[in-house]
Order: structure tokens, then sequence, then C-alpha cells
């Protein structure tokens, strides 16, 4: 079975769409922009209550940003 991570394109994504900076999403999250930037980059995952902060502040669903099991690479 795969494990399901956040989908840092689609967080990215979102936030673009939602005509926000990072700054800004960050602000209404309560992370700072730094924060933000790492895990659109992928470079730091976000647990279950950032996730839950971070869709609050774009006014989606955990679940829309979460990579498609699909789509996710095999473990190596």
């Amino acid at each position: 079975m795969r494990a399901h991570y956040q989908d840092p394109a689609e967080i990215r994504r979102r936030r673009i769409e939602a005509g926000l900076s990072q700054e800004a999403l960050g602000a209404r999250a309560g992370y700072s922009k730094g924060h933000v930037s790492l895990v659109e980059r992928g470079i730091s995952g976000a647990s279950a209550q950032a996730l839950a902060r971070l869709a609050a502040a774009l006014g989606c669903e955990v679940s829309d940003l979460m990579a498609d099991p699909e789509q996710a690479p095999a473990p190596a």
C-alpha cells in the first residue's frame, strides 16, 4: 500500500488561484512564508494539522491538497 502525501504543486496552484502570496497564505494559516515555501517545493512535509490549516486558508478540503494515489511514485 502506498502512503498518501500532500501534493506540493496542488498547494501552490490553489494558492496562486486564490491570489495569495506565500506570505499571505502563511499568515492565514499561522505559518511563516518560509514554511509555506518548503511545503510547496516538497522539501518539507506538512503534518495533518498543517494540511488542515492550509486547506482552511485556501477554502478547500484537505483531500484537495493530497497527491493522487494512482500518480504517486512507488516506494523505493
